[in-house]
């Protein structure tokens, strides 16, 4: 794999950071770069406990992989130092120099701006960070005693750790739905999340890449305000067992079959070249801690090949519970 860039295919929560730290347990990644902001949490769970990260890398899990985090984040500063602090990578992870910084302030707007009413937002500050970025306003990450000890030119780090040929992970968050140009627009994040925004915001140039793993779940949640094709009640979703609650923010997810046509655009704007399917357990519960393919049911195997049949690429990894090792890996 030299180089792989993972992004989600629906609305996020599909799993990211379970295959990613799985990734970096099986494949012992040398370098990766998360993307995007602190709106969104990737759940690991590792060593029996479990980790929701808005900032730190979920390949930290291997303790032999450098952590950066690129220029085209925004770090909260306070959860940045939180999360390093917990996860014990204080000598391992750093910051772009010019990644942008949110402030108390840009919260509070958040929180208070009546034109984001409705839209959903986690109330982080991310989107008013956004602006004063674009605004040319913003203090970046070099501006910020605290992060000092952890500045990092990610960009030319990266691409070095591609040329030596080290194995390199471009980390999105959030889902290819939420994306500020081609998801549920106004009902999006502030940015977009594609695979192609991945590496923009990294300093990866596109013919760099070597596979684009668009991450999918069996069934598709959404938390906050917008569409979502098919949606089941709560009472439903409990009773399948796909109700959950966002790893982040507290809030409940609304729940709905898989749409094949959605995983199919997801699959060609990325540019995708391989797929991962987690939860396959909350749909078929006799599925729940295999490892080999073998093992699943007939139903399964028919839905996964459904899968692959629909969105023309292969579905590579399957997540079939809530551990970072509880995955079957079909890669050759």
């Amino acid at each position: 794999m030299p180089c792989t860039v993972i992004a989600g295919a629906f609305w996020g929560d599909e799993g990211k950071g379970k295959i990613i730290s799985y990734l970096a347990l099986k494949d012992k990644i040398d370098v990766c770069v998360r993307t995007g902001s602190v709106n969104a949490a990737h759940t690991v769970w590792f060593e029996g406990k479990r980790y929701a990260l808005h900032m730190v890398p979920a390949t930290f899990v291997y303790e032999g992989c450098r952590l950066l985090i690129g220029a085209g984040s925004n770090i909260h500063v306070g959860r940045f130092l939180e999360e390093v602090k917990e996860t014990n990578v204080g000598n391992r992870i750093g910051v772009d120099y010019q990644a942008s910084i949110i402030e108390e302030k840009h919260s509070q707007q958040d929180k208070t701006s009546s034109h984001l009413r409705g839209i959903g937002t986690t109330g982080w500050g991310v989107g008013p960070a956004i602006e004063e970025r674009v605004r040319r306003t913003a203090k970046l990450a070099r501006d910020i005693p605290e992060l000092q000890l952890y500045l990092a030119d990610v960009a030319k780090e990266v691409n070095e750790a591609i040329d030596a040929g080290k194995k390199v992970i471009l980390e999105g968050t959030q889902g290819f739905m939420l994306s500020l140009f081609f998801g549920t627009y106004p009902y999006v994040t502030g940015r977009d999340t594609s695979a192609s925004a991945i590496c923009s915001e990294a300093g990866v140039g596109p013919t760099r890449v070597d596979d684009v793993l668009l991450v999918y779940k069996a069934f598709m949640t959404r938390v906050g305000a917008g569409p979502l094709p098919g949606e089941i009640s709560k009472d439903e979703a409990v009773k399948r067992g796909w109700f959950e609650i966002a790893a982040g923010t507290g809030r409940e997810r609304r729940s709905a079959p898989f749409n094949f046509e959605i995983a199919k655009r997801a699959a060609v704007i990325n540019g995708a070249t391989q797929a991962a399917l987690t939860k396959l357990d909350a749909l078929y519960p006799n599925c729940k801690g295999k490892r080999s393919y073998d093992e699943l049911p007939q139903e399964a195997k028919e839905f996964i090949k459904e899968v692959e049949n629909q969105i023309g690429i292969p579905v590579v990894l399957i997540g079939t519970g809530p551990d970072a090792l509880d995955i079957i890996d079909r890669r050759t």
